[in-house]
Parts: C-alpha cells; sequence; structure tokens
C-alpha cells in the first residue's frame, strides 16, 4: 500500500534513543511491534482487569484483550486513510503497559500515594515501562522503542512531566498534535473500550437491554438487527448489535478524517505535528453519540454497585501495600528491594516511592490480591 504523504515513514522517523543497526527483513516499526509483543509487561496484561476484577470470569475483556481488539480496530481506520499500519499496531499494543492492576481505581489509588513524589500517570507509566523498566537487552535499559511509537504511547502528560522529556514532551508544552497514528490509535481505544464495555456490561447483568433504549449509538442498530433476525437469541443479537456500533464508529472517523485532511492537507508528519488541532476526528453527531454512550456507561456500569465494591477493594489493597512497603522496604522481593534502595539513594523518598509505584502498577489484579495476604494476613496452618 501506497502511504499518505503526511503518514510516519522510515526516513522521517526521529530515530531510537540508543543506536541501532537497522533491521534486516522487518521495518523499524515492525521491530517496536514485536519488542512491544515479546515484553514481559504485555504478557501481564492477561491478568490486568479492564472493568471486571480478572477473577470475576474468564469471559470479560482484560487490558491484553481489550489492546488486541483496539490494534484490530486501528488497523483498519490506518489502512483506508493511507497511513502506517505496523506503527499503529505498535502503538495500540504498548498504549496500556503502564496500566495499574483494578483498572482506574487503582489508577487513582496509586496516584493518590503518590501526589507527595510526583503523581502517577499511566500513560506515563507505559513509557516508563517501554524507556526504563523492561529489562531484556544488554546495550540499554527498556525496549529502545522508536520516537514514533513512544510519541504514541504518550497520549497524555501534565506540563511538569512534559517538561523532563525534551523532545517528546514538547508538544503538551506547545500544545500541538503527534503524528496521525498517534492521533488514530487514540480514537481506536475509546471505540473499542466503548463498544465492549457495553458488551461486558449485558454478559455480566450489571446492565439490561432495556436501559440502552434511549442511548442513540446502541438503539438504531438495536431495532436494524431485530428487524432482520427476529427470532435470534440474546446473546448473538448483543454481538450483532456490538459489531454494528463499532462499525458505525469507524466509518464515520474514516469519512470526517478524510474530509478534514483534505482541508488541511498537510505535507508530511511534521505539519501534522504543528497543527494546533486534530486532524482526525469524529463527526458532531458522532461525538453526542460517543457523549451520551460514556456518560451511561459511567452512571449505570461504572458507578455500580458492584464495580464500586470492586473498586473499594482495590484501593484498600493498593494503599495499604503502598504504606507498608514504604515504611519497610524489607518485605519487598529481594531484586525489587534492591532496586528500591538503589533509586532511593539517588533520588531519596520520591525515588523509594517511585520504585514501589513501579512495583504495584506492574503487578497483575490476583497477584495484587496474593501479595496483600502474604503481607498482611497470618499464615494458615500447615
Amino acid at each position: 500500500m501506497t502511504l499518505a504523504q503526511y503518514a510516519a515513514t522510515e526516513p522521517s522517523s526521529r530515530g531510537r534513543r540508543f543506536q541501532e543497526p537497522a533491521p534486516s527483513h522487518r521495518t523499524e516499526f515492525q521491530r517496536d511491534r514485536d519488542r512491544i509483543v515479546h515484553s514481559a509487561a504485555f504478557r501481564r496484561l492477561e491478568y490486568k482487569t479492564q472493568v471486571f476484577v480478572n477473577h470475576e470470569g474468564d469471559l470479560y475483556r482484560t487490558r491484553l484483550t481489550h489492546s488486541i481488539e483496539v490494534a484490530q480496530i486501528a488497523r483498519s481506520i490506518a489502512r483506508a486513510l493511507h497511513l502506517n499500519e505496523d506503527l499503529t499496531e505498535a502503538i495500540a499494543l504498548a498504549h496500556d503497559l503502564g496500566h495499574t492492576p483494578f483498572g482506574h481505581a487503582g489508577q487513582d489509588a496509586l496516584n493518590e500515594k503518590m501526589q507527595a513524589y510526583g503523581g502517577f500517570e499511566h500513560n506515563l507509566q507505559s513509557l516508563r515501562v517501554v524507556d526504563e523498566l523492561e529489562e531484556r537487552y544488554a546495550e540499554f535499559q527498556g525496549l529502545n522503542l522508536t520516537f514514533e511509537t513512544r510519541e504514541g504511547i504518550l497520549k497524555h502528560c501534565s506540563i511538569p512531566n512534559a517538561k523532563k522529556l525534551g523532545d517528546l514532551g514538547q508538544r503538551f508544552l506547545d500544545q500541538n498534535q503527534p503524528g496521525l497514528e498517534a492521533q488514530l490509535t487514540n480514537l481506536a481505544d475509546e471505540i473499542a473500550y466503548n463498544s465492549h464495555d457495553v458488551d461486558d456490561g449485558l454478559r455480566s447483568g450489571l446492565i439490561k437491554l432495556d436501559q440502552l433504549g434511549d442511548i442513540e449509538l446502541f438503539a438504531e442498530p438495536y431495532q436494524q438487527v431485530i428487524r432482520l433476525y427476529p427470532h435470534l437469541n440474546e446473546r448473538r443479537t448483543i454481538y450483532e448489535v456490538v459489531r454494528r456500533i463499532i462499525d458505525q464508529q469507524v466509518s464515520d472517523l474514516i469519512e470526517t478524517s478524510q474530509s478534514e485532511l483534505r482541508q488541511q492537507t498537510p505535507d508530511n508528519i511534521e505539519a501534522v505535528r504543528q497543527s494546533t488541532k486534530p486532524m482526525l476526528l469524529f463527526s458532531n453527531e458522532m461525538r453526542e453519540q460517543n457523549l451520551q454512550l460514556k456518560r451511561f456507561l459511567r452512571n449505570n456500569l461504572y458507578r455500580h454497585y458492584r464495580v464500586h465494591r470492586m473498586s473499594s477493594k482495590a484501593v484498600t489493597i493498593i494503599h495499604e501495600l503502598f504504606d507498608a512497603f514504604m515504611q519497610d522496604t524489607r518485605l519487598l522481593p529481594p531484586d525489587t528491594a534492591e532496586k528500591t534502595r538503589q533509586l532511593e539513594s539517588e533520588q531519596g523518598d520520591s525515588g523509594r516511592a517511585r520504585s514501589i509505584a513501579d512495583y504495584i502498577a506492574g503487578m497483575t489484579d490476583r497477584y495484587a490480591i496474593r501479595e496483600y495476604q502474604r503481607v498482611f494476613l497470618p499464615l494458615e496452618p500447615t
């Protein structure tokens, strides 16, 4: 496929932090994707929650299945817009590497504990994972990904942290945009989690079909499916509706973005980066429908009492583990304790806290639960 003039390409890449020989049989962005897939952080996503705690059921989405679904949606859109599919896939697969156990509840809990030490941002943690925390290569820390992949991973960043990131953080200071592959993956993420949270919410029974009757993005395809397949069972009906919801959003994004790109006519990726507004976007109508669905999910799924119970437990686990480790680093596994002592010697209490945050953020749901039990609960008699 011929790439558009504003797509990311290898000749236009800003390169890697550490110089490496070019790959022989794959592109630089394919190398990024492969390194991400082989990373320990990527494997751990299998046991990190999306909405439901991992052990609540085997059929609910995890961060791993979500990341794969985002990559599939993003590649389809990239192909239609003649953008770089390999880069898009790499960003999509890496975008959640820094997420804590227990989803957003875990992230908020860890951020609360880290307020005195610079806070905790899961996007920045994803970048920290690929830049520093993965230990696979002899010549450098992290995965040494290209600038373009790292740019896409960092969707959001506070101004104080952006100031520490050099070229990578400059766009947050200048209020400019990342490349189109990064913009695209952010929107594909939104499409995936809205649509699939509806699916998981219905599957779990926390939301009911009749509650969605006034949600425009759901109601129209639902009526279409009922009309075409009146005798279809509920499970297959929901699947048919969800895939139509995804298709509606993808089609709208492609068509609206094509129109916007024709109007702005960027010459290259640097012209995209200099823009002060996104070039990939939904139509106003679709944006409103998305907001309506988000509000519904927030009020009826994310704030459901059963989800709140899980979130409350998650906060307790994160808070108490953090406090215990801060008070006594000897409770940490030996290799983590050694890293913590090293960071503390370099950065004081902030280094100690950051190392503990790295350890907790890297936990899966079930590992965090077991670690809590090991630290706080008495041993059962043998």
